[in-house]
């Protein structure tokens, strides 16, 4: 092994910046969030039984659920939870009442396909 070499490696010259102070800003306290997300609780599940009870057929319940569920889950990710989430939900639920719609079509082509 080459000691030159291994000398020089080890002399490597190092230069430090000025150190960097950070401001910190306290978050939201447990009790804000908590009282947050009872009241999007709240919200959630008024907005899921007025649509239930407008459903046409109790088999719309599971994926009506499933859509305020998808709903919710996005509506957190953003700043304005409780703000963003009526909106998320009509649209989840448009899209799943599109789906399941289409899905019931399909299953009545079949059955006169098979008739």
């Amino acid at each position: 092994m080459n000691t030159k070499h291994t000398t020089l490696l080890n002399r490597v010259p190092t230069e430090f910046e000025a150190e960097t102070q950070f401001e910190l800003r306290p978050g939201p306290s447990a009790a804000f969030r908590a009282a947050r997300e009872t009241e999007f609780e709240r919200l959630k599940a008024r907005l899921l039984a007025r649509e239930l009870s407008a459903a046409s057929t109790p088999e719309l319940g599971t994926p009506l659920r499933q859509a305020a569920n998808e709903a919710a889950a996005l509506a957190w990710d953003t700043l304005f939870p409780l703000l963003v989430f009526p909106v998320l939900f009509e649209e989840k639920t448009t899209l799943t009442l599109r789906q399941v719609e289409r899905q019931a079509r399909i299953w009545a082509g079949r059955e006169l396909a098979a008739a």
